[in-house]
């Protein structure tokens, strides 16, 4: 017997300042579904200001917390926060992540050690705090951004430390299912392509889109709604019976 979701409930969302990224995709396309948001950055002035237009414009309940995900003690200071504030704790989206063109025999352990803290810790740290909750009371969803650079081995604009980073969230993601699955938490992956998002290296032009397209299948690179309309479903309460899965949303460019 699973327990039903909480009729007010919360998804947090890491990752949701940036103005063209995923992570705002997604806080406004859970919040129109009547979730209740608690939002995660690092630009503090930003999360305010969007927390103000969802509040205004969709009418929920949103709580904004400017951390790093990086900083496990700030994290979970963090996340108390919201939690005394905002209805239960049912999804956790992980969005949170920074790239890295650096060619590997250009890397240094400074930027090998950025990548990670905040690709890899960041998404342990706020999903270890976040999952004590959702095992409590007996139901969650937890989905993380991967990428197909950890499937494919880069090929994309990022390389060597950010596709580590994304394949280890893969086996986090398995590893997580199969610990947290008693406890009626559902863990998932998405594995996104190419997205027009500034973490590509800022705008893309038509040409740079273009050339990302031709390796797929789909004659186009992907969107930020693309993903959140991913993680929305992950996280609803129909995808109860999938976990433990990496989920592409690559338009063919990986196929498995």
């Amino acid at each position: 017997m699973t327990t039903p979701f909480p009729h007010e409930r919360t998804a947090i969302v890491t990752g949701a300042a940036s103005e063209r990224g995923i992570g705002r995709a997604a806080a406004r396309r859970l919040a129109s579904h009547g979730w209740s948001l608690g939002l995660i950055d690092r630009d503090g002035e930003a999360l305010t200001e969007l927390a103000m237009r969802i509040r205004s414009e969709l009418g929920v309940r949103v709580a904004v917390a400017a951390v790093d995900v990086a900083d496990e003690a700030a994290v979970r200071a963090a996340l108390d926060g919201l939690e005394a504030g905002l209805p239960p704790f049912v999804a956790l989206a992980n969005v949170a992540g920074v790239s890295s063109p650096t060619p590997y025999l250009e890397l240094s352990p400074q930027e090998w050690r950025r990548v990670l803290d905040i690709d890899l810790d960041g998404v342990h740290y706020v999903t270890k705090r976040v999952a004590e909750s959702l095992a409590r009371q007996g139901v969650g969803r937890i989905v993380s951004i991967s990428s197909v650079s950890a499937q494919r081995g880069g090929g994309t604009y990022s390389k060597t430390p950010y596709s580590v980073a994304k394949a280890a969230v893969i086996g986090l993601t398995r590893s997580l299912a199969r610990e947290l699955g008693p406890f009626g938490v559902t863990v998932n992956a998405i594995a996104p392509g190419p997205i027009d998002t500034d973490i590509m290296g800022g705008r893309l032009t038509d040409e740079r889109k273009a050339a990302m397209a031709a390796d797929g299948v789909l004659p186009r690179i992907g969107t930020v709604d693309d993903i959140a309309a991913a993680i929305e479903f992950l996280i609803s309460e129909d995808s109860g019976f999938i976990t433990g899965q990496t989920l592409n949303v690559d338009g063919g460019l990986y196929m498995h």
